[in-house]
Parts: C-alpha cells; sequence; structure tokens
C-alpha cells in the first residue's frame, strides 16, 4: 500500500489536490492506528510528495492524538521542501477545525511562541482567512491580536505572513486593524514590512 500511494503522489507535481484525496481515503478506509502506521511510514520517504501526503494524515489524526500533533511540530515543521511547510500549515488548520477554533487558543498561542519559523508560519499562515474561521469571525480583536504579536518577528518569512494575514482581516474589519497599526512603531525595520503588507488595502 505505501508503494502504490507513493507512486500515485508522486505524479502531482505542482498543487497538491489529489495528494489530499488519497489522504481523505486513506483517512476514511483504515483505523486510526493503521492511519498512524501509514503516515510515520510516508514521512521516512525521500519523496517529497509522500512527506506531504503523511503531513496531511497527521493533520487529520491530531485533534485525537497528541503524538501526531508533536510530530507536525517538532518533526515536519524541520522538513526542507516548502511544500511540506504548506501542507503543515493546511494541516494545523485541519487540527484547529476538528477541535473548534476557541478550543484550540493554548495550543495556537503555544505555536506562535515556538523558536522555530516554520512553527510560526504555520499558524498564522494555516488560520488565513483568520476571521473566516469558526470563533475568531465573532472575535476578530483576538485574530487581530495574535498575529500582532508577531509583527517585528526575526524571521521575515513569518513576518510576510503575518502582514497578509491583517491585510486580509482588514477587508472586512478595516477600524479594527487601523487601530492597531497605529499603535505600531513602524520606524522599526522588521516591523515597517509587516505595517506595509497589513495596511495595503487601508488607503
Amino acid at each position: 500500500m505505501i508503494k502504490s500511494l507513493i507512486q500515485r503522489v508522486k505524479k502531482t507535481e505542482h498543487g497538491f489536490t489529489d495528494i489530499l484525496r488519497a489522504a481523505e481515503e486513506v483517512f476514511a478506509g483504515c483505523s486510526r492506528a493503521e492511519t498512524f502506521s501509514i503516515a510515520k511510514e510516508l514521512h521516512a520517504s525521500e519523496v517529497n510528495q509522500a512527506r506531504m501526503l503523511a503531513t496531511f494524515l497527521f493533520g487529520f489524526l491530531a485533534a485525537k492524538s497528541k503524538t501526531s500533533l508533536a510530530i507536525m511540530r517538532k518533526q515536519i515543521s524541520r522538513d526542507t521542501d516548502w511544500r511540506v511547510q504548506e501542507i503543515l500549515a493546511k494541516a494545523f488548520d485541519q487540527y484547529c477545525s476538528d477541535v473548534g477554533y476557541g478550543n484550540a487558543l493554548p495550543v495556537i498561542e503555544d505555536w506562535l511562541r515556538d523558536e522555530h519559523p516554520n512553527v510560526r508560519r504555520a499558524v498564522t499562515e494555516g488560520l488565513r482567512v483568520w476571521t473566516g474561521r469558526e470563533y475568531f469571525c465573532d472575535y476578530p480583536e483576538v485574530a487581530i491580536r495574535l498575529l500582532s504579536q508577531l509583527k517585528a518577528d526575526e524571521s521575515e518569512y513569518v513576518r510576510k505572513s503575518v502582514g497578509n494575514a491583517l491585510r486580509d482581516i482588514s477587508r472586512k474589519h478595516t477600524d479594527l486593524v487601523r487601530a492597531e497599526l497605529a499603535t505600531w512603531d513602524a520606524s522599526d525595520k522588521r516591523i515597517r514590512l509587516t505595517y506595509k503588507l497589513a495596511s495595503k488595502l487601508l488607503g
């Protein structure tokens, strides 16, 4: 089964639609224990698409498997393939959706404090558009507060994600984002980049 899955997903050179479909089929057709075992084997593969598939599977399992969530945070976040990191963001959002975004707040806040930029970015990017998500649509100020904590993040990769996420929120919550940005020190080099992206639609 592992070989056939790898052969299947290797055909995907762009995007991830069929890889997600394969993950959904595995998750629907196997027990959680079997799915976890398959994900572990796929994660060990040198084939990038196989590790993308593994990441989707861990995301499906994470709501009821602390081990899967830990693997996402401690192992998958260290993967050097950028596509795997894109799927990590989607897998983290899957976890938050499954447990409920309000219930996931402690984990969201914990990941945002992680030392590794890929972990922080999995949150900032994965939950976009934040205020389109349950809980945050009712409490946009919470989303803005959480994102703004990373406005001066040491990683430009993270700051760009934060700025773009705040820009998205500003479409419907212009005044809230404008009020937050008014408190920033835009003379700070790191903050300036985030500010520029976040204020893009504010005129």
